[in-house]
Order: structure tokens, then C-alpha cells, then sequence
């Protein structure tokens, strides 16, 4: 009952659905269950070492013989500002005087690696059947090398002009990207977040622009998010808030709890957490310093500052401190391991569709 299937044909995959590779939430464990129900597992790597990337791609491979995706991060590395960087010590100093944290403790390192010559060799060695990347692409000369391997490639598009940018660069398929979408903006053509588009309104739009398949993502969280989007051109979807209910999901016990609590109005899109604009539920430090602010520092620096604050209050219960990552439609999530999880959302489209089509 898929209306388009391209998208499965492309990865050999049995349904339409993509598991957002969400760093920090997904290791393995989740991957696995999303592959062996049919659908596409993705793991993310931007907070992994290489070593540790190589260790979890061997985990998927022992437990699954089904295609799955491997996630980097592109961004280009941020260039030191100690002027900025100590403005945002200096407004987070009270925060740390609360806690009891000495404010003149070196910050510690904010680990997002992007995409590099080294992770590319990796790529080429492992092989992963799909590869994907967030904040547009590597240069031309790693994404080349990634599809001599053998990789499809995917990157995340928000708005038209991305998305016709990814597909004259190489890419094989686009996730367009939803305003509602919870965890960073993949933007990459512009900063202005007043430009962001609603996924309902982006999906059909570069449905039209582009001739490769379009997974839509943000704010899709059940079965009917599913049929609505197919019904608007898409080949597919990709799902992530949903996936942090899994008890396969590593989100930490704050955040477990503050999604099953979440309503529709209580995310926001801010640039506290990491430097880089991203939607998460309203916290303490984003409530009263964002959620956008223009002294911190860039991504991935504002985390290394936040960092004590966040291990002190998480020892606390609290998440005051931490990037509690959600889309929109986090009410509509529901507690039940990947596995059932990625079936029940697979059969209950189809039902839909079915519906649909009379």
C-alpha cells in the first residue's frame, strides 16, 4: 500500500521510515530494532570518536544483516572568540555560584566532530550502506569518495533552495526538514531562522523541485503524520521524538520525563544549548538567557560551558542545564520498544492509506 517506492527500493528496506539520528539519544541498541522491523536505523556519530564509531557499526552487523544509516555532522569548526567566550562564562557565572561549581574551572570541550579526511578513510573501510549529513555537505572531493564506496548519500534540506543545492551536489535523497522538527536545524544556506518553513508546508514544495526521493521530518510522530506526508509527495519519513519514548533510547531520566509530560507550545527553537539553532524543551537556562542570545559562543562552544552546569544539576534529577531535544508533536509519542514501535507505525499508515484510497 505504499504510494511511492522509491524510497525503499533505494535503501532495500521494507518500510518508508527513517529513525532520526539523534546523538546523544540513539546508539546501536536502537538502530538495530528500527532495521529489524523493516525500517532504516541511523546512527550518529557527531559525538563518537572514531573508535568508538568503528565498535558501534560492528554492533549493528552482528545483531542485523538489514541496511542501515551512519550520521555525520558538516559543520566547519568554530573559530576561537575569547572576547564571546568570556561574556558567556561571565553570564552563566551565577549559575555556577548557585551550583557550587567553581567559575574559573577550565571549560571543558564541546565534542561534535564534523566530517573530516579521517571519519571519510573510515567511511571507505566499513562501507555503511547509507550515509547521511546535517548542516549541508562535506566538500565535493569526501562526498565523491563516500559514493565511490559504495554509500548512498543524504543530507537534511530547510528550505527549496537546500534542497535543490543537495540534489545538483550529489545527493540521492533529501530530508526536508520541518520547522517543528525537534534537535538542530540542518539550515545551511542561511541563518535566519525567520525563513524556516513548517514541514507541511515544505514537503510538497520540494516534492515539486527536486527528482530524488523526499523523506519528510518534523513533527511526525504517529501514523497519521505518516499518511499526510506520503499524501503530500513524500517517499518517506523520518522519525526521531517518537524514538526517545524506546526504552532503547539513551536519553537521561530528566528528559525521559519531561517528554512524557511535554505539550504542544512547551518547545522553542534556541541557540543556548550548543551555539546553533535547535528546538528542545523550555528549560531553565533557556527560559532565562534565550532562547536566542547573541553572546553564545559558536557551535559547538556554548556546550562546553554549560557542561559542569548540566552534570550538577543531572546529578540533582534536574534538567535545568541539558539539551532536552523534541519536536512539536512530542505529546503524541508513546512508550513502547522500537521494534513494536516501528510496526505499529508501518501498519497504521497503511491502514490510513487504504482509507484514503477508497
Amino acid at each position: 500500500m505504499w504510494p511511492d517506492r522509491r524510497l525503499m527500493e533505494l535503501f532495500k528496506i521494507e518500510h518508508p521510515i527513517v529513525l532520526g539520528p539523534m546523538a546523544g539519544a540513539v546508539d546501536a541498541d536502537l538502530v538495530i530494532e528500527v532495521c529489524e522491523a523493516g525500517g532504516l536505523g541511523s546512527l550518529p556519530v557527531a559525538m563518537l570518536n572514531e573508535q568508538q564509531m568503528r565498535d558501534q557499526v560492528a554492533k549493528i552487523r552482528d545483531c542485523t544483516a538489514k541496511p542501515f544509516n551512519v550520521n555525520f555532522f558538516c559543520h566547519t569548526p568554530p573559530v576561537p572568540n575569547n572576547a564571546r567566550e568570556h561574556a558567556w562564562r561571565e553570564r552563566l557565572k551565577p549559575y555556577y555560584q548557585e551550583l557550587g561549581i567553581d567559575p574559573g574551572a577550565p571549560v571543558p570541550s564541546s565534542n561534535r566532530t564534523p566530517f573530516d579526511v579521517a571519519l571519510c578513510a573510515a567511511v571507505e573501510e566499513l562501507r555503511p550502506p547509507v550515509v547521511s549529513f546535517h548542516f549541508g555537505l562535506p566538500e565535493a572531493a569526501l562526498v565523491k569518495r563516500v559514493k565511490d564506496a559504495g554509500c548512498l548519500v543524504l543530507s537534511s534540506a530547510t528550505t527549496v533552495k537546500e534542497a535543490r543545492w543537495l540534489e545538483a551536489n550529489g545527493c540521492d535523497a533529501i530530508i526536508a526538514q520541518g520547522a517543528e522538527a525537534g534537535g538542530h536545524r540542518g539550515m545551511f544556506l542561511t541563518d535566519d531562522l525567520a525563513s524556516q518553513v513548517g514541514t507541511f508546508a515544505l514537503v510538497p514544495q520540494v516534492v515539486d523541485a527536486v527528482k530524488v526521493p523526499v523523506i519528510a521530518a518534523g513533527a511526525i510522530s504517529d501514523a497519521r503524520g505518516i499518511a499526510a506526508a506520503l499524501a503530500l509527495g513524500a517517499a518517506g519519513v523520518q522519525i526521531g521524538t517518537a524514538y526517545m519514548f524506546c526504552p532503547e533510547s539513551k536519553i537521561l531520566p530528566p528528559h525521559r520525563a519531561a517528554l512524557k509530560q511535554s505539550r504542544d507550545d512547551e518547545t522553542v527553537i534556541t541557540n543556548v544549548m550548543t551555539g546553533r539553532p535547535a528546538r528542545g524543551i523550555v528549560n531553565r537556562v533557556m527560559r532565562e538567557v534565550g532562547p536566542i542570545t547573541a553572546i553564545a559562543p559558536e557551535f559547538p562552544l556554548a556546550g562546553g560551558a554549560l557542561a559542569p552546569l548540566h552534570a550538577k544539576a543531572q546529578s540533582q534529577g534536574s534538567g535545568d542545564f541539558s539539551s532536552m531535544w523534541s519536536g512539536q508533536a512530542g505529546a503524541l509519542g508513546c512508550e513502547m520498544p522500537a521494534r513494536q514501535l516501528t510496526r505499529a507505525l508501518a501498519e497504521g499508515a497503511q491502514t490510513l492509506l487504504r482509507k484514503m484510497a477508497g
